[in-house]
């Protein structure tokens, strides 16, 4: 029986710099920096209100093949890569915060029926969502 999710991958550029970046910038915790056979790095950070939850910062790489490699980079570097969608208590209050430590925004704090949400990259070139939820209803998006 599966019990919850304990890991989700974001591929990153750059494995020193996007560790920093989610410690330094988004406030999360390393967990895990682990070199394993042929090189291959296990890096993970948490959240401290969610520490059951991994995110595995990886480097596109093998077992994928050369032509999904190449593809996953130009998506990083064309910033089209979709990331982490992640809860905040005050969306404009977070947009301001980030914003100040040199966060590249896509779209600032908006109103949608499920709560105000703003999306911006990391230094990856992967979306971020955040969200401040409100209550929501099925109908609320029925048209």
């Amino acid at each position: 029986m599966i019990t919850n999710i304990s890991i989700v991958s974001v591929f990153v550029k750059d494995q020193d710099a996007a560790k920093r970046w989610y410690i330094d910038v988004l406030g999360f915790e390393e967990k895990d920096d682990i070199t394993l056979g042929e090189g291959y790095r296990w890096l993970t950070v948490v959240h401290p209100n969610q520490p059951e939850l991994n995110v595995n910062l990886a480097l596109p790489g093998p077992p994928l093949a050369p032509e999904m490699v190449e593809a996953i980079k130009r998506s990083q570097d064309e910033g089209g890569m979709n990331g982490l969608g992640l809860t905040v208590d005050d969306c404009q209050k977070t947009y301001e915060e980030l914003k100040a430590k040199g966060v590249e925004f896509i779209q600032e704090p908006s109103a949608r029926p499920y709560g105000t949400e703003a999306l911006c990259r990391d230094n990856s070139g992967n979306w971020l969502v955040l969200v401040e939820p409100s209550p929501y209803s099925p109908d609320d998006f029925r048209q």
